[in-house]
């Protein structure tokens, strides 16, 4: 069972204001039925502000009576009806103020060692955007003679893991997709021809 936002508040509250049973308290707030006991007494809990469940929307008016009247009945949580945060997993990540400027030395790195890296990767991997990540391989960064390559997992701002995983997604698409599609960015023919007639 999920237990309220604020266990020990809501604890507080329904000790105050209903005449369920510690033990019936202490199961819905995910406490001790003693550490329900001393926030009655008043030696647990001093100072802290009841928090309505029913206001909250994480109990009924309903559920508190029916507990009420049979003390070894356990109190259900209600449905919320306000809708739950979810996980976000694809995107880009939040990168804290101070690593900012960190970004292109990281971008800079990336695209000199792991090549294979496409930019949504690397936009997820160090939170930038597209349009960074080409100015920095173009070199038309307002700060280009600055950046240096610089490891993301040092500067801080990517875990190991995660750039473990994204090189080996990379190379496993990489392997799917086979030489044929590298066969035109990598043509060494007009390096060859050029190359003689410039000797």
């Amino acid at each position: 069972m999920t237990q309220p936002l604020m266990p020990k508040a809501t604890a507080v509250w329904l000790v105050e204001n209903t005449s369920l049973t510690f033990d019936q308290i202490a199961d819905f707030c995910g406490m001790h039925s003693l550490e329900v006991q001393a926030v009655a007494d008043g030696e647990v809990g001093v100072g802290i502000q009841g928090m309505d469940p029913i206001a909250s929307g994480e109990l009924t008016i309903e559920e508190i009576e029916r507990c009420s009247k049979d003390p070894n009945a356990r109190l259900l949580a209600a449905k919320p009806s306000i809708p739950q945060p979810r996980s976000r997993p694809k995107g880009a990540r939040y990168t804290p103020l101070s690593k900012r400027q960190d970004r292109p030395d990281a971008i800079a790195w990336l695209l000199k060692n792991y090549p294979e890296l496409s930019d949504s990767q690397i936009s997820r991997l160090i939170g930038t955007t597209k349009p960074t990540i080409n100015a920095v391989r173009d070199k038309t960064h307002w700060n280009s003679p600055n950046i240096k390559p610089q490891n993301p997992v040092s500067l801080g701002l990517c875990t190991p893991a995660d750039l473990e995983k994204a090189v080996e997604t990379a190379r496993k698409r990489a392997a799917k997709e086979g030489t044929e599609n590298k066969a035109p960015s990598n043509d060494p023919g007009p390096l060859d021809i050029s190359t003689p007639s410039e000797a």
